[in-house]
């Protein structure tokens, strides 16, 4: 009776936590469709989902809705997808396609290192990976279905995966 409650308690909250993730996502919708045209095309020039794009950008800023002069409160990312300064060099403002390059070209780089590192992993883990070292930096990852390791709350790979899911359904896919 215990495992039963607690699985019930379990699943009650992970659909809050989708739901919530996926309202986050329609609200930041509105904010997105100003950078439609540069995510398509950044998307299409790095061979990724366009949705992916977008989700980060709503996990990471808000679209901007958290940011002051593109910085975040501690001034030590920047842009829509807050890029880290560790990155000498970011070019174009806070909300510019070069910028959105920027950021798009670090996942994706997360992703072949990943694909270098474990050869022997699924395209899913790859992605699962490449998310989780956007965040926080091709190191020691590790992914799993529900969890990830690259934030206090093991959750940024499901956020960004639950909005990118969302966006994909409402504008934000290739073939939209």
């Amino acid at each position: 009776m215990e495992e039963k409650k607690s699985l019930l308690t379990l699943s009650i909250f992970l659909y809050t936590w989708v739901h919530a993730a996926e309202k986050f996502a329609e609200i930041d919708i509105v904010r997105l469709q100003r950078y439609k045209v540069p995510i398509m095309r950044v998307a299409r020039n790095l061979c990724i989902d366009p949705a992916l794009i977008a989700a980060i950008m709503s996990v990471e800023s808000r679209v901007g809705a958290t940011l002051v002069d593109g910085w975040n409160r501690e001034r030590t990312q920047y842009g829509l997808m807050q890029v880290h300064t560790q990155y000498n060099s970011i070019p174009g403002a806070w909300d510019s396609e070069d910028h959105i390059t920027q950021g798009a070209t670090i996942l994706v780089n997360g992703i072949k290192a990943l694909q270098t590192k474990y050869p022997t992993w699924s395209s899913q883990q790859y992605l699962r990976g490449g998310i989780c070292a956007y965040h926080d930096t091709v190191r020691n990852i590790q992914v799993y279905d529900r969890m990830d390791n690259c934030n206090s709350s093991n959750d940024y790979v499901n956020n960004v995966i639950i909005r990118a899911k969302y966006l994909k359904n409402n504008g934000f896919s290739i073939l939209a």
